[in-house]
């Protein structure tokens, strides 16, 4: 027994040094596993092992008839953008499978009062299919009221499929999978928590929110569908936020970003016949997927080059904010650089302790000129990253390890300079009504509060 559980330790601590990237995330599992190697092993099995192998899946779907857009800026017509907006584009087409397509329309819909009537009347208004997948599907009265849309329209013959987080949609009870089932809705649950098995992705989620409707139209952000979305609900502590409706040939990179999903649940994918997608707007978009597979730190990698590409401002919104070293290190050179750097994040966090984890490593940024920002009020989700005024990332990603190296995440970027004048008018107008945060008042902190936040800080690769 003791040779086996020997063995266990040093195949585990043999994996992680083989496969982590980091170096002292590397050196904490092979202690763990060296120095009690049943749990240890356990524990890594559960927690540590943070890749999934997904490129054949993929190659597969390029194989199928899935449209995903005329393509309209690439290499040959990089030319169409301002300098370095042609640079940034050149960097998401190098990491990205998916074309930068023009001829979107992009609508912003603040909170669940404009969000969900929008997805809804989508969702009735369906003749053929419908694609939709949620980290948290709430089963109160907006989840049901979904339930019911998606059940109605299966009833008269529209080809749906919904697919939920496995752990996200135990954050209700009774599950949303459960009710759906019930109504005859086909629902998969992606990397469901087991014991027996265990599951050894439980640590990895689908974080993505993603609704497209006859391939025509389609919506994205970081809005979960639940009570929780709603701003004005007497009695509630909302979690303010931001989703965005799409028309054009993006909608059918959305769908087919959800169908990867849907097979990586164990789902079919149906044929579909290509379309050509009709030109809805000026904007230029192209979806961005991130995940602990092939799809690795390719977020990271591209808002890094954004940051360090921009000239005159950057905004970012977000509600978790712990950003991986390389992002830091652009940020840090861009405000040296002379570029005004905005960081908006929440006074009251709904995860007190990734606020705490935060306040620890906010002196790195402000030493240098980033600006950090706490606005008031309820808790905002939204997730907004803003370069020059013109270049825009919405989606589902906060800037956080969990987002960036654990979580299947999907974003937008988009080129439209009416949409971005928008968002940066709400960034700037939320900047205006926000607390400024000084380098004195992250010193400031009591002794037993600093000792707090560095030790939830240790942790934050896993928050």
């Amino acid at each position: 027994m003791a040779a086996l559980l020997t063995l266990a330790g040093f195949l585990a601590a043999g994996h992680a040094l083989l496969n982590k990237r980091d170096p002292r995330a590397a050196l904490g599992w092979c202690a763990i596993c060296l120095m009690v190697p049943l749990l240890g092993a356990i524990l890594y099995v559960l927690f540590g092992i943070n890749r999934v192998r997904s490129r054949a899946r993929r190659l597969q779907l390029q194989e199928r008839n899935i449209p995903s857009g005329p393509e309209e800026v690439g290499e040959p017509r990089a030319s169409d953008l301002a300098g370095h907006l042609a640079e940034l584009a050149r960097l998401s087409g190098s990491l990205q499978q998916w074309p930068l397509t023009g001829g979107n329309l992009v609508k912003p819909l603040r909170n669940g009062e404009e969000a969900f009537p929008a997805m809804l009347s989508a969702l009735n208004e369906a003749q053929t299919r419908i694609s939709l997948s949620s980290y948290i599907f709430d089963t109160d009265d907006t989840g049901r009221a979904f339930v019911d849309a998606l059940a109605a329209a299966g009833e008269r013959g529209v080809d749906v499929r919904v697919l939920v987080d496995g752990v996200g949609e135990l954050y209700a009870w009774p599950h949303a999978s459960r009710l759906l089932r019930k109504r005859g809705v086909p629902v998969r649950r992606f990397a469901p928590p087991t014991l027996i098995p265990p599951s050894i992705h439980f640590n990895l989620r689908n974080h993505r929110k993603i609704l497209v409707v006859d391939g025509k139209v389609g919506f994205a952000g970081g809005m979960n569908i639940g009570d929780r979305h709603l701003a004005d609900r007497p009695g509630g502590r909302p979690a303010l936020d931001m989703h965005f409706r799409f028309d054009g040939p993006v909608v059918a990179q959305l769908e087919q970003a959800f169908f990867e999903d849907w097979e990586r649940a164990g789902g079919q994918i149906p044929e579909i016949a290509p379309e050509e997608p009709a030109d809805a707007g000026p904007a230029r978009c192209r979806v961005l997927t991130d995940g602990p597979g092939e799809d690795m730190d390719k977020l990271t990698i591209l808002l890094s080059g954004a940051v360090s590409l921009a000239r005159q401002r950057v905004l970012i919104m977000t509600p978790y904010f712990l950003p991986p070293r390389e992002l830091m290190g652009a940020l840090v050179s861009a405000a040296l650089r002379g570029v005004e750097v905005s960081v908006i994040l929440p006074e009251k966090n709904n995860l007190p302790y990734v606020h705490w984890a935060t306040s620890n490593m906010l002196w790195e940024l402000l030493r240098w000129g980033v600006r950090v920002f706490y606005q008031p009020g309820h808790f905002n989700h939204s997730k907004l990253f803003i370069v020059d005024d013109s270049y825009v990332q919405v989606g589902s990603a906060n800037l956080d390890p969990r987002s960036l190296r654990l979580n299947f995440e999907l974003a937008v970027e988009i080129f439209d300079a009416a949409f971005s004048a928008a968002l940066v008018e709400h960034c700037m107008e939320t900047r205006e009504r926000s607390r400024e945060v000084v380098l004195e008042d992250v010193d400031g902190r009591p002794l037993p509060v600093k000792l707090r936040d560095s030790i939830v800080w240790l942790f934050s690769p896993y928050l």
